[in-house]
């Protein structure tokens, strides 16, 4: 991926639960909520520095994105129905999260 890749298209879907990202050279991914749960970049997720990385969270099963907010130009703030909300989704990130799990998600 370049520097200069961005998301054009960010739809939410809470019946299929999953988030579909589609960037600027035509890549596009499909993100399970709980895959965004489970992988949140959060130091609580993912543990502070150094430290060891915490037991992985427990995922509800009826577990929807409550909300989105843009963080500049280089990440968005998810907001989860249980609760969780402090990781920064960067756009490199969740193109690496989309194209990671293919085949299990969709990344075309």
């Amino acid at each position: 991926m370049t520097a200069h890749t961005w998301p054009v298209r960010l739809e939410f879907s809470r019946s299929a639960r999953t988030l579909v990202v589609t960037f600027d050279d035509g890549l596009t991914v499909t993100l399970p909520f709980a895959h965004l749960r489970r992988n949140s970049p959060s130091a609580d997720v993912q543990g502070h520095a150094g430290g060891p990385k915490p037991p992985t969270p427990v995922i509800p099963p009826d577990l929807t994105i409550e909300r989105a907010e843009p963080v500049g130009r280089y990440a968005v703030r998810l907001f989860f129905s249980d609760g969780h909300s402090s990781g920064l989704f960067t756009w490199p990130y969740l193109r690496q999260l989309g194209t990671a799990q293919a085949p299990s998600g969709v990344a075309s």
